[in-house]
């Protein structure tokens, strides 16, 4: 059945082009931040282990959020690794570094690339797209990742 939401099939397609890249780039962070949970090590072990489960659990939320905003504006979302690797903006470095602060500091830069690529995107999507109700959903989502990149900056200082 066709999607008719007010916004032209040329722009919702537009949209869910650059939100396929966002789900990308919130599952690869998802996977590094499980990561730092699993791997992390030091004398703070477990405030790190729980500290970095919180920010998974709310990574897996936003993962569905983004996927099921694709699927509102009637396009398919990207589920695979390979297709999630071929459109993330995020790197995966080779970890020899297991310590608190070595994985927050992976982290902050993930989140604060996050924030870029979504503060792009919020006047474009208003008002070129005409899709308002994405404009606001992604500046809720940098909000949080303005957030969680906050409480990353405070362990550096």
């Amino acid at each position: 059945m066709k999607t008719n939401i007010g916004i032209s099939e040329e722009n919702r397609q537009a949209v869910a082009d650059e939100l396929t890249k966002l789900l990308a780039d919130e599952y690869v962070l998802y996977t590094k931040t499980r990561n730092a949970h699993w791997n992390v090590e030091g004398a703070d072990f477990y405030d790190k282990h729980k500290f970095f489960e919180g920010q998974y659990e709310q990574l897996s939320e936003t993962i569905d959020r983004v996927a099921e905003r694709i699927r509102s504006l009637g396009h398919y979302a990207p589920a695979t690794l390979k297709d999630f690797l071929a459109l993330t903006h995020l790197t995966e470095k080779n970890h020899n570094d297991n310590s608190p602060l070595g994985f927050i500091k992976e982290l902050l830069e993930d989140h604060e690339t996050l924030c870029i690529h979504l503060r792009e995107n919020i006047v474009p999507f208003a008002d070129k797209y005409k899709d308002l109700g994405t404009s606001d959903f992604i500046t809720g989502l940098l909000e949080d990742h303005e957030k969680t990149a906050w409480f990353l900056r405070s362990h550096l200082k």
